[in-house]
């Protein structure tokens, strides 16, 4: 068994690290852009502008300039600082543009704008994929898992998902998000089904989410498997970074075998690497004619709940069979911003549902994630393509938006529910009050977070 070059692991280190820190410096600037830009409109001073929390490692600040800009020691987060009665003494010019003095609306619209931002980033990768169109697998079935829930279903190789319930589904992510839907709530739930030139109707008893073992692929464990022809080992497509790049694998090159053993196709050769993760592999390719030998050691991936070997390379899949398995979802700048909001509200609402589940004990708390999985998310959707890595920053995006937006003091979602009350009562809370909350508060966040980082721990532990 051969270990990871050190030069390889600092190299794959730096890429986590850097995909971790570009994501959230977006998603905080975004989030923090939405208070900054709502008090300005609220005619509200803004002190200082920061991303990220601790001592500040940058400052600056334009000569006449209000605002202080900086960046702090620990990318975790940021903050904005208004002018407040409450944090210190105002001058009696400037006690007009203190937040305290403003009406509870204008301090409500401040503290929803940053989760708004969020949420709205989120909606706009989404029309913007919507409108460039993408190109995703069709649902059609492979062959059944042996005595999976799939194969008591009576489902077939080359049968294809049209609708999963009342959703259409185009695509095999159609389809995990439709089961995915269903096991949060409903015992079973209704597939259509074509079968060659037949359409029919079969009841899907659906588990639990509670009952999928954590970090695995709902659909991988109730059977579904997609159908892959068997297509010669020609590599279509390179990942930038990853580990058959930097052996010097070039689309276009066809595998003759791995380890002196014959590759007949494209299945073989995924099946190979996939059992050899971090193991050094001999690789014969036919390159414009001309035979060479080159060494890849696949890197590590987690699907399943197993490991497996990947070293970020596509299969070449063009003429009839690509018709046949992939399909271009694309649609007008109207339509696809109407498809955009759909999907971030159902992935906004989806998100609060878990949060509910977890709070009854239905989902386990496993499903929390912290920095250290968020991490290794983005250098994995990085190391796929732009387009992957896009798509995940509006899924973090609309996870930041959610979970600030939870009645928790300290999180926008407790100022939020201390303006509603006012509103409510025609008076503020007490200042006691709001320090009660502000402790509780701190109390459930750290909790919160202690939760993170120990399943953070425990998945890079195993």
């Amino acid at each position: 068994m051969h270990g990871i070059p050190q030069d390889d692991a600092l190299m794959g280190f730096l890429w986590y690290a850097g995909a971790f820190v570009i994501a959230i410096g977006i998603l905080v600037t975004v989030h923090e852009s939405g208070h900054y830009l709502a008090a300005r409109l609220c005619k509200v001073r803004v002190l200082r502008f920061s991303f990220g929390f601790g001592r500040p490692l940058i400052r600056w600040q334009r000569p006449g300039a209000e605002t202080e800009w900086t960046i702090c020691a620990i990318p975790l987060g940021g903050y904005v600082k208004m002018l407040d009665e409450s944090e210190g003494d105002v001058s009696a010019q400037d006690v007009e543009r203190a937040f305290n003095r403003k009406s509870v609306w204008q301090r409500l619209f401040i503290v929803s704008a940053g989760p708004a931002a969020n949420l709205l980033l989120a909606v706009l990768i989404y029309w913007i994929g919507f409108v460039q169109g993408v190109s995703e697998p069709r649902p059609i079935l492979g062959e059944p898992t042996p005595n999976s829930a799939v194969a008591r279903a009576s489902l077939r190789a080359g049968d294809e998902i049209l609708m999963v319930g009342e959703r259409a589904t185009r695509t095999w992510a159609d389809v995990r998000w439709g089961f995915v839907q269903a096991m949060a709530g409903q015992p079973q739930v209704e597939l259509l089904i074509r079968s060659g030139s037949n359409d029919r109707r079969v009841t899907f008893s659906t588990p639990s989410l509670s009952d999928i073992s954590d970090e695995s692929d709902p659909l991988k464990e109730l059977g579904f498997n997609s159908f892959r022809p068997e297509f010669p080992p020609l590599v279509g497509t390179v990942v930038a970074g990853g580990a058959a790049e930097r052996a010097g694998i070039r689309v276009g090159d066809l595998v003759l075998s791995v380890d002196r053993q014959p590759v007949k196709h494209w299945g073989e050769l995924v099946q190979i690497i996939s059992a050899a993760p971090d193991r050094s592999l001999r690789l014969e390719l036919s390159r414009a004619g001309q035979r060479l030998a080159l060494d890849v050691i696949p890197e590590k991936h987690t699907q399943g709940g197993q490991t497996i070997g990947r070293i970020g390379v596509g299969v070449e899949a063009s003429g009839p069979w690509r018709e046949r398995l992939f399909v271009e979802i694309r649609y007008g700048a109207l339509d696809a911003f109407g498809h955009a909001i759909v999907k971030t509200w159902e992935m906004a609402g989806f998100s609060l549902r878990m949060l509910g589940r977890m709070i009854v004990g239905e989902v386990s708390l496993k499903n929390i994630s912290g920095p250290l999985t968020i991490a290794d998310y983005a250098g994995q959707s990085a190391k796929v393509g732009l387009d992957a890595y896009i798509r995940f920053l509006a899924l973090i995006s609309i996870s930041i938006g959610v979970l600030n937006l939870l009645p928790i003091p300290l999180l926008d979602g407790g100022h939020i529910m201390y303006y509603l009350a006012e509103i409510a009562f025609r008076r503020p809370l007490s200042q006691r009050t709001m320090e009660l909350g502000q402790q509780i508060g701190f109390v459930l966040l750290a909790c919160l977070m202690a939760f993170a980082f120990f399943n953070d721990i425990t998945r890079l532990l195993s």
